[in-house]
């Protein structure tokens, strides 16, 4: 056969200009990945239980929903991590080729099955299920030379201008700021004041949760034979230390009343945000 080609090399250039004709066109149409899918799908899942270390959150929120997406399809294994913080991770690994939004749904089916074991506090936070991948993609720095602009300005700027467009980038998962601190109100009860007003924690918690939230007053007037109508407004969940602290707790029968800073401390304090862009 290879005698052939030597005693024809017309025929042999032919065919060896072909051959590089042809894998020169291939080589252009091939498909490009930029980030190939070498690891295996993942999907995390994460809670919250205010004020829980972490042995009770791995106790009470972290144990049930284990339990209930084990076996989940195409699983090959799981971690999880419980913080002192009360924050919980579940990271579940699905074998190559997985679709990984069917396994974010299939896993999001799994804890809603889990939910009536998980306390309520838990649930009302909001139990998250996302499909990521096993690392960080990029870290982008922002900073500014004028005092003027400190760190609360440059987190308001990156939550409303650079976030929302990170998002938005296909194929990212998730972006959140990398050290910078957002705020929470914080409520610090004196346990002697509690005893002596005879009140527990959850009568304080109650009256928090009563007398801030968010409602929809509705409308006066409405179907009515009145000529205007008028839309009732509210001010909505409570932002200063100041309307925590007057908070009533307790009425007494002569009058007067228990306010939440004759029982507690309140401060507006910082939470630590951790990064994911991926």
């Amino acid at each position: 056969m290879f005698q052939k080609f030597i005693e024809r090399p017309v025929l042999s250039t032919v065919i060896s200009i072909l051959i590089l004709l042809l894998g020169g066109i291939a080589l252009t149409t091939l498909p490009i990945t930029k980030f190939p899918d070498i690891a295996p799908p993942t999907v995390q899942v994460t809670a919250v239980y205010p004020g829980a270390n972490a042995e009770v959150v791995a106790r009470a929120v972290a144990t049930p929903i284990e339990e209930a997406v084990n076996g989940v399809e195409n699983m090959t294994y799981m971690t999880s991590s419980s913080n002192n913080d009360g924050t919980m991770a579940l990271n579940v690994y699905f074998k190559q080729g997985t679709d990984p939004d069917i396994a974010a749904v299939n896993v999001q089916n799994r804890v809603s099955k889990a939910v009536s074991q998980i306390p309520q506090e838990v649930v009302q936070a909001g139990i998250s299920t996302q499909k990521q991948q096993n690392s960080i993609i990029m870290f982008v720095a922002l900073s500014s030379e004028d005092s003027t602009y400190d760190e609360t300005f440059l987190l308001n700027y990156i939550k409303i201008n650079l976030v929302p467009q990170l998002q938005r980038i296909p194929g990212v998962g998730q972006a959140q700021p990398f050290g910078t601190r957002d705020y929470s109100m914080r409520i610090w009860l004196k346990p002697d004041r509690l005893a002596a007003y005879k009140l527990s924690p959850q009568e304080v918690t109650d009256a928090i949760r009563e007398q801030s939230l968010e409602a929809a007053p509705g409308r006066l007037g409405e179907s009515s034979k009145e000529v205007f109508e008028y839309v009732l407004k509210y001010k909505g969940k409570l932002t200063q230390n100041a309307e925590y602290e007057n908070i009533i707790v307790k009425a007494n029968s002569d009058g007067s009343v228990i306010r939440l800073k004759d029982l507690a401390r309140v401060n507006l304090v910082h939470t630590l945000i951790h990064p994911m862009v991926n």
